[in-house]
C-alpha cells in the first residue's frame, strides 16, 4: 500500500477504510465528504503572517478566515502574542499564526514581540510576509526580508493597503525587496485577496506535515516537557532525576530562561527532558526576560510528546495550574500532573489537597498522578511508569469494527435525549487519528455537549486512554431529498 493511498483517509488502512465507507453508504453519507472529514483531522499547514507594526496583519487575518476575531486598532503594537486560527480556501484548509510586529534594534516588551513574531516564522511551513504598499519599503522591511530568507521558508509578498488602481503602481516597487511577485491587496476592502489565498496555496504543504518526529529516528529518545508555574521546582525535579546538578537552581523565582534540553537515562530507557520556564499569568503584560521565556515554553510544549506538569502541593491550588493544565491538553499532548513537595505536607493539608483536586481538576481525572519531592527524591520512580501510561494511552488505536460494536452497544443502552420530539442517533464512527486519539461520529442529528462528554466518558471506561485529551467530532447527516 502506497503512503499516497494511506494519507488520503488520515490513519486507516485500506480495508478498514473500505469496511468504513460501506457502513458510510449505507446511512447516507457520500465518499467525498468522509474523505473532508478524515483528511480535516490531520495536523494542519501553517501560514505565518509578519510584517512589521500597523501594516494591517490582523486586518488581512480577519480577511483570510472570514470572520472578525484578530483585534485591530488603528495603532502599532496592538497583536503581541503569536495567535492562530483555523481558515479554508478552495477546499483546503490551513492554520493562520498571526504575530506581532516586528522591528528591529528594539529593546524591552517591543524586542518580545519581535522575539514571538522569529518564533511564528520557525514553527511555520510558509510565511506571508505583509508591506505597507503606500508607505514602501523601509529598512524593517529588508531586515525582516533577510530574517525569513535565513528561515529557508516558502515566502508570499503581500502589498498592502492598495483600495484602486491608482495604488497599484506603487505595489509595483516592492519587486526591490527580492522577494518575487508582490500581490496587491486591500485586507480593509478585500481586494485581491483571492489572488493572494491562491499563491499562498501553492506554496503551503498539500499533505499536513508530520506533527511529531521531527527528524527523530523511530525508537529515538521521547520527548517530555517540565511545565509549571514559577518556582514548583522543575529544575529541581531535572537535577533530580539526572543524578547531578545540570540546571540552575534558586529560590528566586523564574532563574530558568529558556528550555534546557537533557538526554537522561531513567528506567532504563534515554529521555529528552526540557526544563521550561515558568509560565505566568497574562503573558502579554509581563516584560522582559519573563515575556519571552512564556513564549520559549510554549514552544517547547509544541515540541514534547508528553507535558509533566509540576504542582506545589505545599501551597493551594492556583489559576495559573489549571490554566497551565488546560494549555498541555489544548496542545494535545500526552499528560502527567507531577504533586512537588509532597515531603512537607501534614495529613489536614492533604485532606484538602484532595478537595481541590476534585475541585479544580475534575476535567482531568484521566491524568496519571504522581506525588514526589525533587528535594528528597521521594517517589522518583513512579515518574516513568505514569509518563509510559499516558504515552500508551496517546498512541492508543481501536479498531473501526471493535469501535462501532461498543457504539451500537452504547447508543441501545443509553440513547441521547429526546429534544424537541427528535432523538439524535450516533450511527458509527471511526477513530481518524492518534497522538491523541480523534474521533469522528457520524449522526443523525446535532450531539449535545453533554451526551458528547458521556462518550468520552464511556471510551475511557472501555478502552482505557489514560494519561490523553480525546478529541470527538460529529458530523450529521444532511437530510435526503425527496425524489
Amino acid at each position: 500500500m502506497s503512503n499516497d493511498t494511506t494519507a488520503a483517509h488520515g490513519e486507516l488502512g485500506d480495508a478498514e477504510y473500505a469496511e468504513f465507507l460501506a457502513l458510510a453508504a449505507e446511512e447516507g453519507f457520500d465518499a467525498d465528504q468522509i474523505d473532508a472529514d478524515l483528511d480535516g483531522h490531520g495536523p494542519m499547514p501553517v501560514l505565518a503572517i509578519v510584517g512589521r507594526p500597523n501594516v494591517g496583519k490582523s486586518t488581512l487575518v480577519n480577511r483570510i478566515i472570514g470572520r472578525r476575531e484578530a483585534v485591530v486598532e488603528d495603532r502599532p503594537g496592538v497583536t503581541r502574542d503569536r495567535v492562530s486560527y483555523e481558515a479554508m480556501w478552495a477546499g483546503r484548509r490551513f492554520k493562520v499564526l498571526d504575530t506581532g510586529g516586528w522591528e528591529i534594534d528594539v529593546l524591552g516588551i517591543d524586542a518580545m514581540v519581535a522575539a514571538q513574531a522569529e518564533l511564528g516564522i520557525e514553527q511555520a511551513d510558509a510565511v506571508l510576509f505583509v508591506v505597507d504598499a503606500t508607505v514602501g519599503a523601509t529598512d524593517t522591511d529588508d531586515a525582516l526580508v533577510k530574517l525569513i530568507r535565513r528561515s529557508g521558508k516558502p515566502v508570499v509578498l503581500c502589498a498592502n493597503k492598495v483600495d484602486g488602481p491608482s495604488t497599484e503602481a506603487e505595489a509595483a516597487y516592492l519587486w526591490s525587496l527580492g522577494l518575487g511577485e508582490p500581490y496587491p491587496v486591500s485586507a480593509l476592502h478585500g481586494r485581491g485577496s483571492g489572488d493572494l489565498l491562491d499563491a499562498v496555496l501553492k506554496v503551503l504543504p498539500e499533505a499536513p506535515p508530520q506533527l511529531f518526529g521531527d527528524g527523530l529516528a523511530p525508537g529515538g529518545p521521547r520527548r517530555v516537557a517540565l511545565i509549571g508555574r514559577p518556582n514548583v521546582g522543575k529544575s529541581s525535579l531535572l537535577n533530580k532525576v539526572a543524578g547531578e546538578d545540570r540546571v540552575v537552581v534558586n529560590e528566586l523565582a523564574g532563574t530558568t530562561r529558556d528550555p534546557v534540553d537533557e538526554l537522561i537515562e531513567l528506567g532504563g530507557k534515554t529521555w529528552k527532558f526540557i526544563d521550561t520556564a515558568g509560565i505566568r499569568r497574562r503573558v502579554h503584560l509581563t516584560s522582559g526576560a519573563d515575556f519571552y521565556a512564556s513564549l520559549r515554553t510554549s514552544a517547547a510544549l509544541d515540541k514534547a510528546e508528553v507535558a509533566v506538569v509540576l504542582v506545589d502541593a505545599s501551597e493551594t491550588l492556583a489559576e495559573q495550574d489549571t490554566r497551565i493544565i488546560s494549555m498541555a491538553v489544548e496542545a494535545g499532548r500526552a499528560v502527567v500532573i507531577a504533586y512537588n513537595k509532597w515531603d512537607q505536607l501534614d495529613e489536614e493539608r492533604r485532606f484538602y489537597l484532595e478537595r481541590e483536586i476534585e475541585r479544580d481538576l475534575v476535567q482531568v481525572q484521566w491524568a496519571p498522578r504522581v506525588n514526589v519531592s525533587a528535594k528528597t527524591g521521594r517517589h522518583m520512580e513512579k515518574l516513568v511508569p505514569a509518563i509510559e501510561t499516558a504515552l500508551a494511552g496517546w498512541e492508543t488505536r481501536i479498531p473501526t469494527a471493535r469501535l462501532n460494536a461498543f457504539l451500537g452497544e452504547l447508543v441501545a443502552s443509553h440513547p441521547h435525549p429526546i429534544r424537541g420530539g427528535k432523538q439524535p442517533r450516533v450511527l458509527f464512527g471511526t477513530q481518524a487519528g492518534t497522538r491523541p486519539p480523534r474521533f469522528v461520529l457520524f449522526a443523525s442529528g446535532f450531539l449535545e455537549a453533554g451526551y458528547r462528554r458521556f462518550i468520552e466518558r464511556r471510551l475511557r471506561e472501555e478502552f482505557g486512554f489514560e494519561g490523553t485529551p480525546i478529541s470527538i467530532s460529529v458530523r450529521v447527516r444532511e437530510k435526503r431529498k425527496k425524489k
